[in-house]
This record gives structure tokens, C-alpha cells and sequence, in this order.
């Protein structure tokens, strides 16, 4: 494979992630069944036929009320659930399905990381390194998965400030954010968290456009306001910019515990892919996340979204 080769979707991108990153693949083939010998029988009487007996009317269960159909509490804004869908989105209300099974393995991997890596490794860093990888859908299932934890908070950053989506994609409205608590310091971050509909789920805007974002990401205002936001229960995810595209990623790395790189299956390149890694290494722990790809002949693999990525 030469410097320009995609990574290919036969194994090849996990292979190189359990060489580099110390990534295992499991692919345990289930037993067979014993076979069953045939036993002889002998057959029975016919019982004497008795009158039925009648039978209780069946009980019925109240219904449910749905989720999504529960008026947001006081200070909560409602997160737009057919936009969701419409992206092909983790449904919060929904029982359950592939793109859920699929976060629910990456999250473990994540929540095993914050019980290796202490406090720090509760900061976790999602990040691609070029556009159109599946950067922000990834860290927006993610957030949905992690906040459906009992135990957890999670406070969504929008950290992608040249393009930031989070709030439009989730149908949410906010105007400060990030960037307007580290250019005041009299601003209390925690004034201008969002608070949605989804039970454990905050959102924290990009906030307005200035000229010096990766100088006061790089301040020591940056470390001051993580440790305001700092909280046992709580986990703080950024959605950050693509890496070989704009700095701020870059200067978030040094303030983040874990690094997850979303690479697209048949379009990131190995050069872009260690390119990136290297520019981010601020953060040593790093985890790759493959995105985009289909079903694998040989069964499912770590990584794969039946089908669908962005």
C-alpha cells in the first residue's frame, strides 16, 4: 500500500489499527450444535374430552406514553426527532437497532478508557482529517449512546467553529457559546449549556466567530473553563474541526484524554490518516473509528455501520 491508497474495507484498516493502536479483532466462529439421536416413543391414550372452562378476560396494560410525545421540563429545549431520522440518526426514543449496537461497542471502549485514564480521559476528542468522513455524525450518535447511561451526563461540544452543525442538525437554538465564555471570563460556561429533551444530554454551542480562536483554545482560559465544566458524572465530548483542514483540533488535542478518528472506509488515506494523528498528538490515547463501511463476508467487524455512514 502506497501512501495514496485508501484503506480498504477487507480487514486491512483494523488490521493496521490493532498493529499501531493496539486494537484486538476477535472473530470467534460459533460451536455447532450436537447432533440429536431420535428416541422412540410410546404413544399415549387419548384423555377423556371435559367441558372447557371458562377464561378470565385478558388484562390490559395502560398504555404507554411515548417519549418524544412528553412535553420538555422547564429550562430544556426539544431536540428534533424527525430531523434525526431524516439523517439516518439514532432514534433516543427507539427500542434499539444496528447503528445502536454498533455505538453501544465503540461507547465500552470509551467508558473502559475513562475507568483506565482517570479524570483526563473523561474529555474525549472526536475527530477526522479531512471533511466528509462522518466526523459530526459520529459524535452525535455517540453523544445519544453515551447519554443513555444511567449513571452519566454527557455535555456535547460543539467544537467545529469554521463550520459548526450540532445545534441545526438536532433542530436546537443558541447563539453563545464556547468561544464568548473564553473571550469573557465574567461568563459562566455553565449559563450557556443547553439542556435538551433527551434525558443526560446537554449541548454546549460553537459560539460567535472570531478571528483568534486557536489563540484562546490555546490560553490558559481554555484548561480554567474544563475544570468549571468538570464534574464526576459527567463527560465532555468536542466534535472538532478536520484536522488537515483547520488548527483548533489541534490545539484541543493537548486538553483531551481520549482521541477518536473517524476514517471513511474506501476514501481516508493512510498518509492523510498519520498526518493527522501526528498533528493531534497532543492526546496520546487514540482509538480509530471506521465509518461507512457494509456487511463483511466473514460476519460483523468493530466499526462497521451496516451500510450507512456519512
Amino acid at each position: 500500500m502506497n501512501d495514496q491508497t485508501p484503506l480498504r474495507t477487507g480487514g486491512s484498516l483494523l488490521e493496521r489499527a490493532a498493529e499501531l493502536y493496539g486494537f484486538g479483532i476477535g472473530a470467534g466462529a460459533p460451536a455447532a450444535a450436537p447432533a440429536q439421536t431420535p428416541v422412540a416413543t410410546t404413544p399415549r391414550p387419548e384423555p377423556e374430552l371435559a367441558a372447557p372452562r371458562p377464561q378470565p378476560a385478558p388484562r390490559v396494560a395502560p398504555e404507554a406514553v411515548p417519549v418524544r410525545d412528553r412535553e420538555p421540563a422547564a429550562g430544556e429545549q426539544a431536540i428534533d426527532r424527525a430531523r434525526l431520522q431524516e439523517g439516518g440518526f439514532i432514534d433516543p426514543d427507539a427500542p434499539g437497532g444496528p447503528l445502536t449496537e454498533e455505538f453501544r461497542i465503540v461507547k465500552r471502549q470509551l467508558l473502559r478508557g475513562i475507568e483506565e485514564g482517570g479524570e483526563t480521559a473523561r474529555t474525549i476528542l472526536v475527530c477526522s482529517a479531512n471533511p466528509d468522513e462522518g466526523k459530526t455524525f459520529c459524535a452525535l450518535n455517540l453523544a445519544l449512546s453515551l447519554a443513555a447511561e444511567r449513571d452519566l451526563e454527557v455535555l456535547l461540544v460543539d467544537g467545529d467553529f469554521p463550520k459548526p452543525e450540532i445545534l441545526s442538525t438536532l433542530g436546537l437554538e443558541g447563539e453563545a457559546g464556547l468561544i464568548d465564555a473564553l473571550a469573557d471570563p465574567s461568563i459562566d460556561p455553565e449559563d450557556l449549556i443547553i439542556r435538551t429533551d433527551v434525558p443526560g444530554l446537554s449541548v454546549l454551542p460553537a459560539g460567535r466567530r472570531v478571528a483568534e480562536v486557536p489563540e484562546l483554545l490555546a490560553s490558559e482560559r481554555t484548561r480554567g473553563l474544563l475544570a468549571r465544566l468538570s464534574d464526576p458524572r459527567r463527560i465532555i465530548l468536542f466534535d472538532t474541526p478536520p484536522a488537515l483542514m483547520a488548527s483548533p483540533a489541534t490545539v484541543l488535542a493537548s486538553h483531551a484524554g481520549q482521541l477518536l478518528m473517524v476514517v471513511r472506509a474506501d476514501q481516508t488515506t493512510e498518509a492523510d490518516l498519520r498526518e493527522a494523528v501526528g498533528l493531534l498528538s497532543g492526546c496520546e490515547n487514540v482509538r480509530l473509528l471506521l465509518n461507512g463501511t457494509g456487511f463483511a463476508v466473514t460476519g460483523r467487524r468493530f466499526g462497521s455501520y451496516y451500510g450507512y455512514g456519512q
